[in-house]
């Protein structure tokens, strides 16, 4: 498959998925897949977190859905009333906690005590992404309070150098890297202003059959069938654990996996379940 069509089809699997709200979603600025023949070199880099979207309108904080986050009072009462946009995170490899935490209907205030707000953009304020980002490194230091966090953003001098970067992040543990513009003005929606780079790609799928295992999984699942926003359908036959095979996820539910790159036939290649993806 052409580069061209490849990334185009990735940008639609990301972005045009139907168990979520568009109309809250092209309200933020969301990321397109950076592709090897971009130069990054005008782009400011940071890593990718890991963690849960929060966008804080300055007085509420809500999910990437439109919905309100149960924070605790004393955490929303530490925000400026600067809207913002930035991870919820708990540290890398720690998703699954996190998404516990943040989901909670009445939020424990000793797990919240843990979480750090990685704030990566200013929604909708004037200027240049390299102005915004000096702008929220003024605010944290502002409020002078850890859990509001600044998230770093660097240069890179060229392709081998933002290689080198990847490696060293996801040597660490991280998930990947984010690439803004920095000179462009906010954008919402997905454009090119905004770019993820990963070691391997993530994406939902819906669940639509669940298939027996054999030999040794025989009694447990075998293979999710899922369906992609195109109405691609395939099989998910990796990444479970023991627990997952013996309680599989639900038919109907919606399902985050991971992948290499797309077949001649526009299928995800190694295809390998993460986790239930729950639409916060």
């Amino acid at each position: 498959m052409p580069t061209t069509c490849l990334h185009l089809l990735l940008t639609l699997m990301a972005g045009a998925l139907p168990w979520r709200d568009a109309t809250a979603a092209t309200a933020l600025q969301l990321p397109t897949v950076y592709r090897d023949e971009v130069d990054p070199a005008p782009y400011l880099v940071s890593e990718k977190y890991d963690g849960v979207r929060g966008h804080w309108d300055g007085s509420t904080l809500r999910y990437r859905s439109g919905r309100t986050v149960p924070a605790p009072g004393w955490f929303t009462a530490r925000l400026p009333r600067t809207p913002l946009d930035g991870e919820l995170w708990l540290g890398r490899g720690r998703f699954d906690e996190l998404s516990g935490i943040v989901r909670r209907t009445v939020p424990v205030d000793a797990e919240w005590r843990q979480l750090r707000y990685m704030v990566f953009e200013l929604p909708q304020a004037a200027g240049t992404f390299a102005e915004r980002a000096h702008r929220i490194r003024e605010i944290a230091a502002q409020a002078a309070w850890a859990p509001l966090v600044a998230v770093e953003q660097t240069p890179v001098t060229d392709r081998e150098a933002l290689r080198r970067r990847l490696a060293a992040t996801v040597a660490q543990g991280g998930e990947g890297l984010v690439l803004h513009l920095a000179s462009a003005a906010y954008r919402a929606g997905r454009s090119d202003v905004t770019m993820k780079l990963k070691p391997e790609l993530d994406t939902e799928a819906v669940v639509v059959a669940q298939h027996p295992g054999q030999g040794r999984l025989e009694g447990q699942l075998g293979a999710l069938e899922v369906r992609s926003p195109d109405g691609r359908q395939f099989l998910i036959g990796t990444g479970f654990s023991d627990a997952q095979r013996r309680d599989p996820p639900a038919i109907g539910s919606v399902v985050t996996y991971r992948y290499r790159d797309l077949t001649a036939t526009g299928l995800p290649r190694f295809a390998s379940f993460l986790r239930v993806h729950h639409t916060l």
